[in-house]
């Protein structure tokens, strides 16, 4: 289907009802954009109820309605105040998902020692990834179906020097911070959701380091094309005492890359995109299409992130459910400038929220 087709095609599905079938699920994946300069001010503006942004991207996740949705760009907290209290407003905004997964993220977790070089300790930079505070732009997954918190597997603590075959060799990292550096920057979640037939459906979420803000080394290049190259190690049994991934399950988050238009290393991307044990239901939008980037290689339709120039406009977010699932609708949340939902998406977060309705077999 041409581009132009396939985005007027799906134009109108986010606000349609779930097809009528006993196993329909809405899956969804957004950088929501929730992070503050210090640790409490996230759950300050939730339940002060003034914030502009708060208030926008309420609005999004009720009109989008999705079952499971993993949030990326949030701040985390030991308690998960900030998050409860999310919840609870969209839960009066009628949205209610009773069930949540948020153990605490890589980003800004101290690592003890002088991680990036510059002869200090105890920086962002030192972080396990990169963060301010302890769980700066952390993640979470929401859901209406349960969640089997206890059966869920967090790879987050994996070091990055075990990945088979992994980029850290020319990273420029100390031997010293070569034994203690995890792979994931914000984390790796394996988690199982309940569905309503008793089978579970398995939930593979991620958010990646972009793969900028280095020098010659590439270090985030690197790391960030290993943190994609971890779901294949996964799926093929090399990740070391893991168990293996069995079907159905969705790869959901952020790659921070755009396999055409980014800088970087695409080609851990690229293989998973056209692994055959996934499918990429090319997620589109009108509004992507309207605010095309004319030096782009990549479909605009695609884009998921507005960043402005440079870099434009990129695909970076991802639903990928496995091949047993079948899709009968996708779609970006980029409306045309004109529509009555344009304003809060701007408001919300430079990311827009992508989505992937599936029927389990």
């Amino acid at each position: 289907m041409r581009a132009a087709a396939r985005i007027l095609a799906i134009m109108a599905l986010p606000v349609l009802p779930h097809p009528a079938r006993a196993e329909a699920l809405r899956l969804a994946t957004w950088d929501i954009g929730f992070h503050r300069d210090g640790p409490g001010l996230m759950l300050r503006d939730i339940e002060a109820g003034k914030d502009r942004q708060v208030a926008a991207a309420v609005a999004v996740l009720v009109r989008l309605h999705p079952d499971i949705v993993l949030l990326t760009g949030i701040d985390w907290d030991h308690e998960g105040r900030a998050l409860d209290a999310l919840r609870a407003r969209l839960k009066s905004a009628g949205l209610d998902y009773g069930w949540s997964y948020a153990p605490r993220p890589n980003t800004g977790r101290a690592s003890g020692i002088d991680l990036d070089g510059d002869g200090r300790t105890g920086g962002p930079g030192d972080a396990q990834g990169y963060g301010t505070f302890s769980g700066a732009k952390g993640m979470a997954l929401l859901s209406r179906l349960p969640i089997e918190a206890g059966r869920a597997r967090d790879y987050s603590a994996f070091l990055w020097a075990d990945l088979p075959d992994g980029l850290i060799a020319g990273a420029g990292l100390s031997e010293a911070a070569r034994k203690v550096q995890r792979l994931s920057s914000t984390g790796h979640w394996l988690v199982p959701v309940r569905m309503t037939s008793g089978e579970v459906l398995s939930i593979l979420a991620f958010a990646a380091t972009p793969p900028v803000f280095d020098g010659p080394e590439d270090r985030n290049g690197r790391r960030n094309h290993d943190e994609t190259a971890f779901w294949l190690d996964l799926l093929d049994g090399r990740i070391p005492g893991a168990a293996p991934v069995t079907q159905p399950f969705a790869i959901m988050g952020e790659a921070a890359l755009d396999a055409e238009d980014s800088e970087g290393r695409p080609e851990a991307l690229q293989r998973l995109l056209a692994d055959p044990r996934l499918s990429d239901p090319l997620p589109a939008s009108p509004g992507g299409a309207e605010a095309a980037d004319a030096t782009h290689r990549g479909d605009p339709g695609l884009d998921t992130a507005d960043y402005g120039d440079p870099p434009g406009n990129l695909r970076v977010d991802y639903v990928l459910p496995s091949s047993d699932l079948a899709v009968t609708g996708a779609g970006v949340v980029w409306p045309l400038s004109g529509d009555d939902l344009a304003a809060d998406v701007r408001a919300a977060s430079r990311h827009r929220l992508v989505w992937v309705d599936i029927v389990a077999p």
